[in-house]
C-alpha cells in the first residue's frame, strides 16, 4: 500500500478532510470522517460486511504508520493513504489531531425499517432512540447496544446522524458493527416493531413499573426520549413504561447512563448475554 506525502494543507487530494468540524455539520453526500485507531480497526473489519461501509482513503500522521501496519494490512491495497506532519494535518483539519489518525468512509445505503426488522432474528433485543441530539449521547447508545446485545437500533428522523465523527468516536466504531434504521416518526417506528411482535417498554421517571420488574419476552425494545423533556405524552400513554429507580432530588438520569442500566436489564431478562 503506497504512501502518498502531503506537504501542503491545501493540497487538492486531501480535501475531503479539510476544516472537518464545520463540514460535520452540513454533512458529506454519503461519506463520514472515522477518527482514531479502535475506529479505524472497526472500520477495517467491517467494510466488507453486511453493513456495506467501505474506507475510500486514510490520512495519518506520519510517525503513526508503522505502528497501524496490522490494520492497513486488512484494507484494500488500492486505497489511498496520506501522510504528513503534525502541522500539516492540524492545519488541514482546523484542530490539532492528537491521535493522527482519518479515514474517510462511504456509508451503506439506507434499508428501509421493514427491512431491517425482517431480518431480525426470533429472539432479538432492540433500542430505540427517539429524537435524540447529541452526538455523544448517541454514540454511547451505540456502545451500550453493542456491549448488551442489541441487534438493531432504531432512530426517528429527527434523531442525530450516527455517523458523525464524533458519535462515531464515542460508540468505539460500534456505529460500524450494529445495524440501525433513522427513518420516519416515532409513532411509525414504534408501530413497525408492534407488528413485528416486540414488547416496547418506554423508560421514563414515571414508569409504571421498575425496569427490574418488566416480563421477559423474546422480542423486547427499549425506548428512550429527548435528552430534555424525555418520551412524549402520546407514546407513554400508549406503550408499557418502566423506571429506573434512583434517589430523590434529581430529576433523571442522562440517556447515554440509562440506557446502558435499561439494556443490562432487558438483556438479563430475555437472556440476551453470554453465559
Amino acid at each position: 500500500m503506497p504512501l502518498i506525502e502531503i506537504t501542503e494543507p491545501d493540497d487538492p487530494r486531501i480535501a475531503a478532510y479539510r476544516d472537518i468540524r464545520e463540514r460535520d455539520l452540513v454533512g458529506r453526500q454519503g461519506r463520514f470522517i472515522a477518527e482514531g485507531t479502535v475506529v479505524l480497526r472497526m472500520l477495517a473489519a467491517h467494510h466488507q460486511g453486511a453493513e456495506g461501509f467501505a474506507a475510500e482513503s486514510l490520512f495519518l500522521l506520519k510517525n503513526r504508520v508503522a505502528g497501524l501496519q496490522p490494520i492497513l494490512d486488512q484494507l484494500a491495497p488500492d486505497i489511498p493513504v496520506h501522510v504528513a506532519e503534525s502541522a500539516v494535518m492540524d492545519a488541514v483539519a482546523g484542530f490539532p489531531i492528537h491521535r493522527g489518525v482519518l479515514a474517510l468512509g462511504r456509508r451503506a445505503a439506507e434499508v428501509p425499517l421493514a427491512g431491517r426488522l425482517k431480518t431480525l432474528p426470533e429472539k432479538a433485543l432492540v433500542v430505540v432512540a427517539l429524537g435524540i441530539s447529541n452526538h455523544d449521547n448517541i454514540g454511547s447508545i451505540f456502545r451500550n447496544a453493542a456491549a448488551f446485545g442489541a441487534s438493531l437500533v432504531v432512530m426517528d428522523e429527527t434523531a442525530c446522524d450516527p455517523l458523525y465523527r464524533k458519535a462515531l468516536r464515542v460508540s468505539v466504531g460500534s456505529v460500524l458493527s450494529v445495524p440501525y434504521s433513522r427513518q420516519g416518526s416515532a409513532l411509525a417506528c414504534l408501530e413497525a416493531l408492534t407488528r413485528e411482535g416486540f414488547a416496547i417498554w418506554g423508560l421514563s421517571p414515571a414508569g409504571e413499573c421498575e425496569i427490574t420488574a418488566i416480563p421477559a419476552s423474546p422480542r423486547l425494545a427499549l425506548v428512550l426520549g429527548t435528552e430534555g423533556e424525555g418520551l412524549p405524552p402520546q407514546i407513554l400513554s400508549r406503550f408499557h413504561t418502566a423506571r429506573i429507580a434512583q434517589h430523590p432530588g434529581l430529576d433523571s438520569l442522562n440517556v447515554a447512563t440509562a440506557s446502558g442500566i435499561g439494556l443490562y436489564t432487558m438483556a438479563l431478562k430475555g437472556g440476551f448475554l453470554p453465559g
